[in-house]
């Protein structure tokens, strides 16, 4: 089965073909960074208008990549959850729509279990990364909106263990990156700096959360603090005899940011004996993350291709598929969402 998947939650338009939930046919992914650049983040009016002027095109070129015209596509899935309102609107309003007036199946797909699902796609002469790898496992979700830590009992069954309590980790990325005036997309920059800095120039502070260690919040995560610290704070905690350039700023921060979160994913190694670990998200590209997990061998940890870690259609295809394949489909009346009320602490179920 054939399935064309579009994703459009941010700033990304993106369409791909995908062979039975795993082979990759074609993956077309359009960026609009160099339109939000001058603002250091995302513009959400501007977002929606680019996919509205793209998304035809974007979807076009999928199918010219794959040699395919729509009647070789079996069915279409569409992002409508979590994202920017307008963003997702358009995408799932132009899938539903071409899927309707194909007369073909249609499933709205929630981003974040896309992401999850990024690592069992299959890129043209790839391998298959999630080969042997059986339920459950531990998700670790990373992006500019999201910071997870779950327990993965299937592709669409996932049980939340931890998440931010504020700022996801890569928002406090982008708002660090934005008060030096470094560039964005911030995350980018910021791994790239690093690698050139020092890490020991700051001992920057851990968040210590309110109800304890062994309590509510103990595989959540915190960043205000921390970003509070990077940009107010700096001179508290600067180490003597280091120099105030960008690379240590960025090589202490992103050393810090990383050891948040692997001191609650590897506390849910411990203490679920669960120790297959596959990342996802934008976040999951960084470098000194993936080199710290990789550092405790006792752990298997999946991490998808560096081009599947950012929005992506393939993803969404991939779990397209899963859900068609049991038998599924998305009534013609759903709409967007912008928010997934279990993925943050501060919203109610």
């Amino acid at each position: 089965m054939r399935v064309l998947g579009i994703e459009s939650s941010c700033d990304e338009t993106a369409a791909a073909i995908v062979e039975d939930g795993k082979q990759i046919i074609s993956n077309v992914i359009a960026t609009q960074i160099p339109f939000h650049q001058i603002y250091n983040g995302v513009v959400p009016e501007i977002a929606s208008r680019k996919h509205a002027e793209w998304i035809l095109p974007v979807v076009s070129q999928a199918l010219e990549q794959a040699n395919m015209t729509l009647d070789d596509v079996d069915a279409i899935a569409c992002t409508n959850r979590p994202g920017l309102i307008g963003s997702l609107l358009m995408g799932l309003t132009f899938g539903k729509t071409l899927a309707w007036a194909k007369n073909k199946p249609f499933i709205a797909v929630n981003h974040m279990l896309g992401h999850l699902y990024a690592s069992n796609l299959i890129l043209p002469g790839g391998d298959d990364l999630m080969a042997g790898v059986e339920y459950p496992y531990l998700g670790l979700l990373v992006s500019g909106g999201h910071s997870i830590i779950c327990k993965v009992n299937d592709f669409d069954n996932i049980e939340v263990l931890g998440t931010t309590i504020d700022d996801a980790v890569g928002e406090a990325f982008d708002k660090v990156a934005k008060f030096y005036n470094l560039g964005y997309p911030g995350g980018v920059v910021i791994d790239r700096l690093a690698k050139n800095g020092d890490a020991r120039a700051a001992k920057f502070p851990m968040p210590k959360l309110d109800k304890g260690e062994s309590g509510e919040h103990r595989y959540d995560v915190s960043y205000s603090g921390l970003k509070t610290a990077v940009i107010n704070q700096l001179d508290q905690f600067w180490c003597e005899g280091y120099e105030k350039t960008n690379e240590n700023i960025c090589a202490a921060f992103q050393e810090t940011a990383v050891r948040i979160l692997l001191s609650r994913l590897f506390r849910a190694v411990d203490d679920t004996g669960i120790k297959t670990v596959v990342a996802g998200g934008g976040v999951a590209a960084n470098s000194r993350l993936r080199s710290m997990l990789a550092e405790r061998t006792d752990i298997k940890c999946i991490f998808p291709p560096l081009k599947l870690c950012t929005d992506n259609g393939a993803m969404i295809a991939g779990v397209g598929y899963r859900f068609l394949e049991r038998g599924d489909r998305s009534p013609w009346d759903t709409t967007a969402c912008a928010r997934v009320t279990e993925f943050k602490r501060g919203l109610k179920k």
